[in-house]
């Protein structure tokens, strides 16, 4: 991955709008990528187009990427269709960097867009829930172990900003709450510490004018949010919202192009899950392990980074699956005050998915937005100063005892 370039990147602000369409919001990111690369839409050579939704939600179930950049002017090219749940932005992003690097193209654009609100919240529950094993699902539900419809499958709305129609039951959110119980047992974490992670990205987001959610909360407040998923709370999960995020990848020559820090991508691996023993590594380990390899730093050399908080505990999990800390050391990491803006490897400086928002099929590409301005020294009030090695990690759905799908890209700048 030695000549593959971020050179532009564009997103919209997260968070529900009943007005916007996937097309619309595609649009807008679309265009922001390309003006922020000083690029038109005929310089571009292939689009990678992540969506995760809208075949439940719209009905569009095949040619998504074409139907939603009919009007961005980036037509008759190859554009690639990419689903991966949660991660399939990241995986879009991926293959970008691929098609760079082999030299297939110069300029590369990876897009993700959703439309994941719906008027009838039971849809998109069972868009989200459709991340999972199907047919695994249906032998659980004949044999009496799982109850309920397509539908009970959610993260559940977790919005902080109050809805009140309570969710269904959250298969994905059971998950992450059987996950965080496990953990709270081999490390000690508590639920107090699942809320500071909540604390921190209310707090970093409060600042991200794209971010969904930008009001500051307590640990108090956190903890008397109702429950989802014990110990999980609501203020403790990601939010449904809407959004799209786009990236131009290209080579070194085109990236100099834009005028602007070079932002080199020094890794992207990709891997699926598998049924593994809770003793092997875990997706994010295997994909971590490679993004190190390919481009040959170690945790020790990251400055910031984008994780997959879905839930707060993957937050302090992700910490020691990354190899920030040692294991069973996440949360006196985070008590430390270490992954705060200000502090020694600051974690989801855009809020995270916890605040900044989670589009699905959006996510993978807003953490590139955010560890690209970063690098470039263009965040504002949330710069994480002197960043010079960034890490995103985007997971998408279950396997088993497994993510389905699961990316760590590294990006740097030149200086490194």
């Amino acid at each position: 991955m030695s000549d593959a370039y971020v050179a532009g990147v564009g997103m919209t602000n997260f968070g529900k709008f009943p007005e916007a369409t996937i097309r619309t919001l595609a649009e807008e990111a679309t265009a922001a990528a390309l003006a922020d690369a000083g690029m038109s839409p005929g310089e571009v050579e292939i689009a990678f187009f992540a969506n995760a939704a809208a075949g439940i939600l719209t009905g569009q179930e095949m040619i998504r990427g074409q139907v939603a950049l009919r009007n961005t002017g980036v037509l008759g090219i190859p554009i690639v269709n990419v689903e991966n749940a949660c991660a399939s932005a990241s995986t879009a992003f991926s293959l970008a960097c691929m098609a760079v690097a082999a030299g297939t193209v110069e300029v590369a654009l990876a897009i993700g867009a959703e439309k994941l609100t719906h008027p009838d919240k039971s849809k998109s529950f069972a868009a989200i829930g459709a991340a999972v094993d199907m047919f695994m699902v249906e032998a659980l539900k004949k044999s009496g172990v799982l109850g309920g419809g397509a539908a009970d499958s959610s993260p559940g709305d977790a919005t902080a900003g109050g809805d009140s129609a309570k969710p269904k039951k959250s298969m994905f959110m059971d998950i992450y709450a059987l996950s965080a119980k496990m953990y709270m047992e081999k490390s000690g974490a508590t639920a107090e510490d699942f809320a500071e992670v909540a604390v921190k990205s209310h707090l970093h987001a409060a600042d991200n004018v794209r971010a969904q959610y930008r009001t500051p909360v307590t640990r108090d407040e956190v903890l008397a949010s109702r429950d989802i998923a014990p110990p999980l709370t609501l203020l403790m999960c990601s939010p449904i919202g809407d959004g799209a995020a786009a990236v131009v990848v290209t080579s070194r020559d085109r990236a100099r192009a834009a005028g602007r820090r070079l932002v080199r991508v020094r890794a992207s691996s990709l891997v699926s899950g598998r049924d593994r023993t809770f003793s092997e590594p875990d997706a994010v380990e295997r994909a971590a392990a490679l993004a190190y390899e390919q481009a040959a730093l170690g945790p020790n050399d990251v400055d910031v980074a984008e994780v997959h908080d879905a839930a707060a505990p993957a937050e302090l999990m992700a910490y020691e699956q990354l190899g920030l800390c040692p294991p069973g050391e996440g949360p006196k990491l985070l008590q430390a005050g270490d992954t705060r803006i200000g502090g020694r490897i600051p974690v989801n400086p855009s809020g995270g998915l916890l605040a900044k928002g989670h589009p699905i099929g959006a996510t993978g590409c807003a953490q590139i937005v955010e560890l690209t301005e970063q690098l470039q020294g263009r965040s504002g009030s949330r710069q994480v100063h002197g960043a010079r090695v960034a890490l995103a990690q985007n997971g998408g759905g279950f396997l088993g005892t497994d993510p389905a799908a699961m990316v760590v890209s590294i990006l740097s700048t030149e200086e490194r």
